[in-house]
């Protein structure tokens, strides 16, 4: 393969998502992560699928080793993609995720040509519970999600953080800041406004990104895992986002499914400096 590289970009409700298909060995997916980000500046997070030769299931590893709802949409779909064109219309796959224990299912349909509808099974979270933080002058505690490889922070209009929304530098700060106090693999803020608008930033430290997602799909399920926790009922959620809409359903001590959509919008073949040539 020398040294060129194949990706796909994907549109998942708006976070735009780039899907490597060429071998990349871990320590070098940072890099090759960040090369394509400056090449793309639309895409906001990078994932390396690979597809096994003989039977078994796709592999997703995050530039960062964290875990992704959308990019696991984009996975499946990818994967659905390589398959001969019988089963490209409905399907239910099962991957192996980044920060993900247990294989993800992924139930995909094909919507239009290379767009689909998409229903993730999320990881469940290891523990919901509040933390106390502080930063320039402001203190309180915040709803802490932990999941096996992102960990989110949920932030209210009551809340004295939620000011932050305002001074978005201050914000970065703040979840850089935070996501070291709490030693995680990814940390997201969820500004959720009426429990119906969602504004997410999520920093991830091992690639050393930052973004304020168009959308944010484990996010999202750490909204509905929160609220099913606080209400011990069920809920179901449409959750806007500057992408668009996820829809959650989630149960407490039982399943969140994240309900979206993906569409391919490009492919591409370019060299990289950090493969083998």
């Amino acid at each position: 393969m020398g040294n060129s590289l194949h990706y796909c970009i994907f549109d998942p409700t708006g976070n735009i998502t780039a899907l490597a298909e060429s071998p990349v060995e871990a320590s070098l997916q940072p890099a090759v992560a960040a090369d394509i980000m400056r090449r793309r500046p639309e895409v906001e997070q990078v994932g390396f699928l690979t597809l096994p030769d003989a039977p078994g299931l796709p592999s997703l590893r995050m530039a960062g080793g964290e875990f992704c709802g959308n990019a696991s949409m984009c996975a499946a779909a990818l994967t659905l993609l390589r398959r001969p064109p019988e089963s490209d219309v409905e399907a239910a796959l099962l991957l192996r995720v980044s920060g993900a224990s247990q294989p993800v299912e992924v139930r995909l349909r094909a919507e239009e040509l290379r767009c689909w509808s998409a229903a993730v099974r999320m990881p469940p979270a290891q523990g919901i519970g509040k933390t106390d933080f502080c930063f320039g002058g402001l203190r309180g505690s915040l709803p802490l999600v932990r999941m096996e490889g992102i960990s989110h922070l949920i932030v209210e209009p009551e809340s004295p953080f939620f000011s932050l929304l305002a001074d978005r530098p201050a914000a970065e700060r703040a979840v850089r800041e935070w996501a070291r106090m709490l030693a995680v693999s990814g940390l997201g803020l969820m500004f959720l406004d009426n429990a119906c608008r969602l504004t997410p930033l999520v920093h991830i430290p091992a690639s050393d990104t930052l973004f304020w997602e168009n959308s944010c799909a484990s996010g999202s399920a750490a909204v509905g895992m929160a609220l099913a926790g606080r209400t011990d009922a069920p809920v179901k959620l449409s959750l806007e986002q500057p992408g668009g809409t996820l829809r959650v359903e989630s149960r407490p001590n039982g399943p969140t499914v994240l309900h979206g959509r993906t569409k391919l919008i490009a492919e591409y073949d370019e060299d990289s400096p950090f493969l083998n040539k």
